[in-house]
């Protein structure tokens, strides 16, 4: 059952360091725990998940939130209203405004619901597909109200069934288990979706993330112009989400490439479903090994999309990271037609946009290519960007393209 309300007078409060309220002040809702006066509030007596009010060292009110004392981004601030704190009415009110957002922007109900710190609930992530809602827990405090984001959910959107995808690594990372569960009612092993009159068959309980992208769903729709008649490669293609569109849009023939045979066979399915199946080819094999093989048959392509998984997920792996990304683009540009287009697109918050483009730019030099940009992306408005928080601006997508000297 969802908890009682409580008030911010009974959160437990955690002070910060003088001048350490800066951040917040600006805009951002993140606490470490560096940024805490721990002899004021020792960090190791709180519980993860615990509601807190935040307070200034001074001890004035600065948001109420949870904190997990076991982590370096040890605290979220949720609220800035004393009258409103983080609980069951706040989740509700917030949820209304994230609903009234999609409902201005889709006409039918197929988007992210819940964008974490972009609608003002940090940790928690919903997609919707059509009746049926997919949620993700991914910090201790969001774990804690569990029975509360249910039962919002439940008011506000009123879906047929709602699963926890809880198993995502960043639980570990918050000290949590790892799990899928029905919530509510029970969501079946694959789910229809639509996208600007295409059909796709997903599995939200197996599937990568949620079982789909919505973040690239503009992207996609940028690609129609220009695959009319033309071959297009798609690498990374998971269930077909370009490579189908495109095959849809009327591209003469589609190859793609996914290293998943499940995601493969998930992807000839949704073929076949939007009467395409004849135009759109799979083929098995890491990324990397495939591209260097159709190299070596000196297959060519008009069109060549890769959008691969983040390469670059701690500052750590930057350096090897960035050399994946420029190895992918420039394998991707030898298989490019002397004038094609290619498609490259990075999800890894750590690599900004402009070293995407100068990735581009090294690779087709390396290969006596010009290259020139014709549009470019990021995630789409049910992914709304928290403007002092750029982790939450993640996606970027280059259309580039790709000429003789």
């Amino acid at each position: 059952m969802p908890t009682t309300p409580i008030s911010p007078a009974e959160f437990a409060p955690l002070r910060l360091r003088k001048d350490e309220d800066r951040r917040l002040r600006a805009g951002h809702l993140w606490v470490y725990s560096n940024e805490v006066d721990v002899a004021a509030t020792p960090l190791r007596d709180f519980q993860p998940g615990q509601p807190v009010t935040i307070q200034a060292s001074n001890g004035k009110f600065l948001g109420t939130g949870y904190v997990n004392p076991n982590v370096l981004l040890c605290a979220r601030l949720v609220s800035r209203d004393p009258d409103h704190p983080l609980g069951p009415s706040l989740l509700v009110h917030r949820l209304n405004v994230a609903l009234s957002l999609r409902e201005r922007l889709y006409d039918r109900p197929f988007y992210r619901l819940v964008y974490g710190e972009g609608d003002g609930l940090p940790g928690l992530i919903v997609d919707r597909y059509g009746d049926l809602c997919v949620a993700q827990l991914t910090t201790a405090g969001m774990d804690r109200l569990k029975d509360d984001i249910l039962a919002a959910l439940q008011k506000v959107v009123k879906p047929a069934a709602i699963l926890w995808r809880n198993d995502g690594s960043m639980r570990e990372l918050e000290g949590l288990d790892r799990y899928v569960a029905d919530a509510a009612g029970v969501v079946p092993e694959t789910v229809e979706i639509e996208e600007d009159g295409l059909r796709f068959q997903i599995a939200p309980r197996t599937g990568q993330k949620t079982g789909w992208f919505y973040d690239q769903h503009d992207n996609r729709a940028r690609l129609d112009r220009y695959v009319q008649g033309r071959r297009v490669l798609d690498v990374f293609s998971y269930t077909g989400a370009w490579g189908i569109r495109a095959a849809a849009r009327g591209a003469r023939e589609v190859l793609c490439v996914d290293s998943s045979a499940t995601a493969l066979e998930q992807l000839a399915t949704n073929a076949v479903l939007n009467g395409v199946g004849d135009r759109a080819q799979t083929r098995q094999g890491d990324a990397f090994e495939v591209l260097k093989v159709l190299r070596e048959a000196r297959e060519r392509f008009d069109v060549v999309i890769v959008d691969p998984p983040a390469f670059i997920k701690r500052r750590k792996d930057f350096k090897e990271g960035a050399l994946a990304y420029r190895r992918l683009n420039e394998m991707a540009m030898q298989v490019l037609e002397r004038d094609g287009l290619l498609v490259s697109c990075s999800c890894s918050q750590l690599l900004s946009r402009d070293v995407l483009i100068q990735t581009l730019l090294q690779g087709s030099r390396h290969l006596d290519r010009n290259l020139v940009i014709l549009e470019q992306g990021r995630q789409g408005p049910d992914h709304p960007v928290h403007p002092a928080i750029p982790e939450t601006d993640y996606l970027k997508v280059i259309l580039a393209r790709v000429l003789p000297v």
